[in-house]
């Protein structure tokens, strides 16, 4: 890590779990796994700060499954009362929300210890991309509608980011979330096996270096089939470093981060000062996207 003086400064931690998943197309067997992993946090370990993966009630669904499950919205009455039973910070991967032109928004959604929603965010950036892989051609905008803000969050972790799968592949939007004050940027993901083995693990690493940031990613595991996702869940401090991996299965992946270590990166290389291009802003498009 870098070399620096100690600082008489207390030490400021960050509990946080990513469940990586196994998710099918059934939302209620999803719901059953992810509710008997909550079960198994320890109580005495708080407070805490949980991320599921992204597709999390709904892996591999058509378009006509993720529009019935954006039509219910008791699923996530359900998510935001384990946030509240288990008294967790609860960072609910995707769950697919209507948008105005029929088609869906991928929403994560972040509830607090009370079961209050404290922000939610709408990923940016759709994957339509042909892939050596058993599917062949992914084409994300047929069924969502882009986002079109960024997403900040206070909460008792310090200033939470959110980014969803694709946008590691957009440096520019972590530039922004770190130029807003983020301590700890978010990444549910499924991303595929094959990219998953070239990329994953380098562009984590990159955004945690360009935005001096901590990032945390919950992936989805599918070793087999034709939906093939990498896993590889892992937290990254500001240095690059691999703080935690849990490179293949489903369940926990539990890290103790040190958040002063983001004062000490920030101070040895003070990027933000020194960068000498202008902040980057979010594009104005229409939702042909």
């Amino acid at each position: 890590m870098v070399d620096l003086k100690p600082q008489a400064t207390q030490r400021v931690t960050a509990n946080i779990s990513l469940l990586q998943c196994q998710s099918g197309r059934d939302p209620e067997q999803n719901l059953a796994f992810i509710y008997q992993q909550l079960q198994c946090l320890d109580p005495a370990i708080s407070p805490r700060l949980v991320v599921l993966p992204e597709c999390a009630l709904l892996f591999g669904g058509r378009e006509l499954e993720q529009q019935q499950l954006a039509a219910n919205s008791q699923y996530l009455r359900i998510l935001a009362g384990w946030a509240a039973e288990f008294a967790i910070t609860l960072v609910a991967g995707t769950v697919p929300v209507n948008s105005d032109d029929g088609r869906c928004y991928s929403r994560c959604h972040v509830w607090g210890p009370d079961g209050r929603l404290l922000g939610d965010y709408d990923k940016l950036h759709l994957f339509d991309a042909s892939i050596s892989d058993n599917t062949g051609r992914y084409c994300e905008s047929t069924t969502f509608c882009p986002g079109d803000r960024i997403s900040v969050i206070d909460t008792e972790f310090g200033k939470l980011g959110l980014a969803i799968c694709y946008d590691l592949r957009f440096p520019e939007l972590f530039r922004a979330l770190a130029q807003q004050g983020c301590d700890i940027i978010l990444v549910p993901a499924a991303f595929t096996a094959v990219t998953g083995r070239a990329h994953w693990q380098t562009l984590l690493q990159a955004r945690a270096l360009d935005s001096q940031c901590v990032i945390a990613a919950a992936a989805q595991w599918h070793p087999e089939g034709k939906r093939q996702t990498w896993g590889h869940s892992m937290v990254v401090g500001p240095w690059g470093d691999i703080v935690a991996q849990k490179p293949r299965a489903t369940g926990w992946l539990h890290v103790e981060v040190n958040l002063n270590e983001l004062a000490r990166v920030r101070d040895a290389l003070p990027l933000s000062a020194h960068n000498r291009f202008q902040l980057p802003s979010l594009k104005v498009t229409s939702n042909q996207d």
